[in-house]
């Protein structure tokens, strides 16, 4: 769910805090993606195919942009969200929710898959969307790509949606800072704000819409504030309501540090076993996406030694884009297969 109608109040109340954008904008950035979402959306775009077709089209489209992705997978939901987790299964027809963060079948597929391509691959301890905000606020990475605004609340400074393999797609980019400025209020306002219109985390009052409940925040400051002047009658407040608890959950940062990141080549022909042997997709179909890879690849490689040679930029050369590494002196908390990758060298 996310947070209810933000993306409509931001629109009406802070038009300034958004940017509309074009994928290439994102050549040479880091983004971290939430990647639950990722497959949500190709299983409801085709419902008849495998999502891991999607991943594999998706991240390769990523890759000729420059733009280098870090794949974030959920861990164990908090028990605040059950109830969304419930609603969810129950219109997915399924028998129950994962509450174990367990990876299942087609989770460790996609794992599997995103090694392959050479990506790195996250384990959130909790919600992805939370360690993907805490990413980007390290430093880490650049921005967050999900389609959940609750990316925001978490603290990501810059939120980017709809960022897909469409030609002529309009990407669009939220900052957080802009955001908080243009409304006037502080995080910790805004997180109590997104708890008002909606999260997944607790119930929100009957009956207060985006505006009003705004304008309770600008006025009042906390939801302290808000429930002793807000008119119980026509805006019931819900009885043992946990806002606290999802207070805390969005401005409490996941136990983790920051990972070190390395992009390495697709393994091609592992990628054919998989996705063809095993998956059994078409081999020809594959095939032909890699070579169109490896085309586009060289062909941005001549346009930027070009470009180099006539004095018009000093982007890095596709080549060098594989040994990539974000350092930290701290320990790597990455899956472990992501740890043993070995660098490109």
């Amino acid at each position: 769910m996310g947070i209810t109608k933000l993306a409509d109040l931001i629109r009406q109340d802070a038009p300034g805090a958004i940017s509309h954008k074009d994928i290439s904008d994102y050549t040479g950035k880091v983004i971290a993606l939430d990647t639950s979402i990722v497959m949500n959306q190709f299983r409801a775009a085709t419902p008849s195919l495998s999502p891991l077709t999607g991943l594999f089209f998706r991240t390769l489209t990523f890759l000729e942009h420059d733009i280098k992705p870090v794949f974030v997978f959920d861990g164990k939901p908090p028990r605040e969200k059950s109830a969304v987790l419930e609603k969810r299964a129950e219109a997915a027809g399924w028998k129950s929710p994962n509450r174990t963060g367990t990876a299942s079948l087609q989770t460790r597929d996609c794992l599997q898959l995103l090694k392959l391509l050479g990506v790195p691959v996250i384990q959130a301890p909790g919600d992805a969307e939370a360690l993907c905000a805490k990413l980007v606020r390290d430093g880490t990475v650049d921005a967050v790509a999900s389609e959940d605004m609750d990316t925001l609340p978490f603290g990501a400074n810059i939120l980017i949606r709809q960022l897909n393999a469409k030609k002529d797609s309009d990407v669009i980019e939220y900052s957080l800072p802009k955001l908080l400025e243009k409304l006037k209020i502080t995080h910790e306002e805004f997180v109590d704000l997104c708890i008002l219109l909606g999260c997944d985390y607790c119930d929100k009052i009957a009956g207060l819409g985006p505006t009003r409940a705004l304008s309770l925040i600008q006025k009042h400051r906390t939801i302290e504030n808000v429930v002793l002047h807000v008119n119980r009658k026509t805006h019931p407040v819900p009885h043992f309501w946990e806002y606290k608890e999802a207070r805390k959950i969005f401005l409490d940062a996941p136990h983790s540090v920051a990972p070190e990141l390395t992009w390495t080549e697709p393994d091609e022909e592992s990628l054919v076993r998989l996705l063809c042997h095993v998956k059994y997709f078409k081999e020809e179909r594959i095939r032909h996406r890699m070579e169109k890879f490896r085309q586009t690849r060289e062909s941005k490689r001549e346009e930027r030694e070009k470009e180099k040679a006539e004095g018009k930029s000093k982007q890095t050369r596709i080549e060098d884009f594989f040994r990539v590494t974000r350092k930290r002196a701290q320990p790597v908390d990455a899956s472990s297969s992501n740890r043993k990758r070995p660098k490109t060298k």
